[in-house]
């Protein structure tokens, strides 16, 4: 029969090859809990004989396989709290996801930025036919809203916003490299589709950062974004601000021409 020292050798190095990323600490906390809750059987009286005395040791053998499981869960569970209670816990449970130029860091993404958002570098005002002149991509407007009420174009070329009234469309090159930063927390992000395209759905406000071109260090400070929309229509990605709800945002998104 296996130890108590043996398994819990074995369990750390199992430990040591898992690379496996670590969903919300509530959501383990209720799994465990759960498991814990399931009904063990008790083992029967040993009566009789010998037949009666080996069926009585492998329900002992039963119950103690349960026990065992009871406290990795227990353990388990403990883990669990800890990363859901420190800021050391929280900090080790953020999972990075980059997903059409954008990179998101799903955990605990503290208070949100309270200063005005800056210009992105080299930001200018420019009509939408200059724009067309100065990126290296087709520039796409959702029929949905019209021509936008101000365009700009920043970092060389490498990003154009369109803006319209409490909404903001900004189009990059969605390849490699990431151009934004966001920081989440529940709710998480929800997938979606634009057409054919995969999206995500970011429903909460959100802290964000621009970063600049060649992978370098964020040069601005971080800014409160709204509810925002991810997708990529072939090598462009774009980042859809400002709508109240997904579906008013995969309207505007599904009209893009």
């Amino acid at each position: 029969m296996t130890s108590s020292d043996d398994l819990e050798a074995r369990l750390r190095d199992l430990g040591e090859f898992l690379d496996v990323p670590s969903p919300p600490p509530a959501e383990v906390a209720r799994a465990v809990r759960a498991r814990l809750e399931e009904p063990v059987p008790e083992a029967p009286a040993v009566t009789g004989g010998r037949g009666a005395l080996r069926r009585g040791w492998g329900a002992l053998r039963v119950g103690g396989r349960a026990r065992r499981r009871a406290v990795v869960a227990a353990v388990a569970i403990l883990v669990a709290l800890f990363l859901g209670a420190t800021p050391v816990g929280r900090a080790a449970v953020v999972e990075i996801l980059r997903f059409a130029g954008v990179e998101l860091r799903i955990g605990d993404p503290g208070p949100l930025p309270s200063w005005a958002p800056r210009p992105l570098p080299g930001e200018r005002r420019v009509t939408l036919e200059q724009a067309g002149r100065q990126v290296a991509f087709p520039i796409a407007v959702p029929a949905a809203l019209g021509e936008p009420a101000e365009v700009r174009v920043s970092d060389g070329g490498r990003v154009v916003s369109l803006l319209w009234p409490g909404l903001r469309l900004d189009e990059y090159d969605g390849g490699l490299l990431p151009v934004y930063r966001k920081e989440l927390g529940p709710p998480w992000p929800q997938e979606t589709r634009v057409g054919d395209a995969q999206a995500q759905w970011i429903p909460a406000h959100h802290g964000l950062t621009y970063l600049p071109r060649g992978g370098g260090e964020a040069e601005a400070r971080p800014r409160a974004a709204g509810p925002t929309l991810i997708w990529r229509r072939g090598q462009v990605g774009l980042r859809l601000e400002g709508p109240g709800d997904i579906g008013r945002a995969l309207e505007i998104a599904r009209s893009v021409r």
